[in-house]
């Protein structure tokens, strides 16, 4: 039988372990012990992945309460945990030749936002419900390297820049951090020449789709790898629709997702050929 998503392996816990805040002790009200961080890994875990509201984690796994979770993710965010730990995984597939920033592929995804909040606004494409869009930038072989969130109703081009801006640099070669990508893909939602100017200004050659071109030819061919990194986002329960008010809660679950895909991928590079 294969272990539970929501158990944090012990590879995962030696990768976030060191980037985590230390608690001060107190000695002379010490009040009830802490859970243990793992334990709460694992309940953030679970909610991510089945999609399960706080106040209904089950207490019998062991994980604590939902709230204790949301804390400690709310905390951990806060103190750049995931932001770090976005950093480190891909530094380990750049020492194995495996990150391919020669090609990066930019789209976006909708989802609903059931209780509305920041960085939400009214979906074109959901009757203008409140919604909001995640916006995914990967290298060639589908590994994300940013996530962003806006308002459902605003238009893809406007992320086009910000997302290459968003990518962290990233360690494990010898030599200087390479951000800027080579090449930029996207879809027929960035054709506009004034976008396609600006990437070329920044030395980057502009690989966008040109409205009236066949589906599967051209720049396409190389896009289904973002497409691919969206269903494995969203293969998480809980970022099909956006439940919490709070921006940094839900961006707290996209980064910890990317974080999750990434560790995947090096989870692969163990694998038999």
């Amino acid at each position: 039988m294969g272990t539970s998503p929501w158990i944090a392996s012990d590879e995962l816990w030696d990768h976030l372990e060191p980037l985590l805040p230390q608690r001060e002790r107190r000695f002379r009200h010490p009040g009830r012990k802490p859970l243990p961080d793992r334990d709460v890994l694992c309940g953030i875990l679970y909610v991510l992945h089945t999609g399960i509201q706080w106040e209904y984690l089950p207490q019998d796994l062991g994980f604590g309460s939902g709230m204790t979770c949301r804390r400690r993710l709310r905390d951990w965010n806060e103190a750049g945990v995931w932001q770090r730990l976005h950093k480190v995984l891909p530094a380990e597939l750049n020492a194995a030749s495996r990150l391919d920033r020669s090609r990066c592929v930019v789209d976006s995804s909708h989802v609903r936002a059931l209780k509305g909040g920041s960085n939400t606004g009214p979906s074109p494409v959901d009757r203008g419900r409140a919604g909001s869009k995640h916006h995914l930038i990967t290298d060639g072989h589908g590994t994300p390297l940013a996530v962003l969130l806006t308002g459902g109703n605003r238009n893809d081009v406007t992320q086009l820049l910000h997302l290459p801006d968003a990518i962290p640099p990233v360690r494990g070669r010898v030599g200087r951090f390479r951000r800027k990508p080579d090449s930029l893909f996207a879809d027929r939602g960035y054709d506009h020449d004034i976008y396609r100017d600006q990437v070329s200004a920044r030395g980057i050659v502009s690989a966008i789709t040109r409205r009236g071109t066949l589906h599967g030819t051209g720049p396409g061919t190389y896009r289904w790898v973002v497409e691919r990194s969206f269903a494995w986002l969203h293969g998480f329960r809980r970022l099909r629709i956006r439940r919490e008010r709070r921006a940094d809660i839900h961006e707290a679950f996209l980064t910890l997702a990317c974080c999750l895909i990434t560790h995947r991928q090096l989870g692969s590079l163990c694998q038999p050929l």
